[in-house]
């Protein structure tokens, strides 16, 4: 009898209420440093490269263009595609320095 009267008495203890939120907190610890904290750091990053833009700096653009900064306003960037061809773009829009700079006229060829 003393065995079901222990039986009972352990049936009756409510559960944890901190255990049923330790697995939502522990998948929102993980998304964090997975995913917020890099994404929040590239975004600041790309926006100090953005604020630190200056004439003559070579960009790439996220449509693809490659051009040296002739012109810098508040929200558009004027760019020098090709000897005097100009094209106006968002800031915001730019994406990164340019890799190697100009391209020159031996790559492209294979010289053998």
């Amino acid at each position: 009898m003393t065995s079901l009267a222990y039986a009972a008495d352990t049936a009756a203890q409510a559960p944890n209420p901190l255990a049923g939120f330790l697995p939502m907190i522990l998948i929102f610890v993980i998304f964090y440093f997975l995913l917020i904290r890099p994404q929040q750091k590239k975004a600041k990053e790309q926006q100090q490269f953005l604020n630190n833009l200056k004439k003559g700096d070579e960009v790439v653009s996220s449509g693809g263009l490659h051009g040296k900064i002739t012109g810098l306003t508040d929200n558009v960037v004027t760019l020098e595609i090709a000897e005097n061809i100009r094209v106006k773009v968002s800031r915001q829009y730019i994406l990164s320095p340019a890799a190697g700079g100009a391209v020159s006229k031996s790559e492209g060829s294979t010289g053998g």
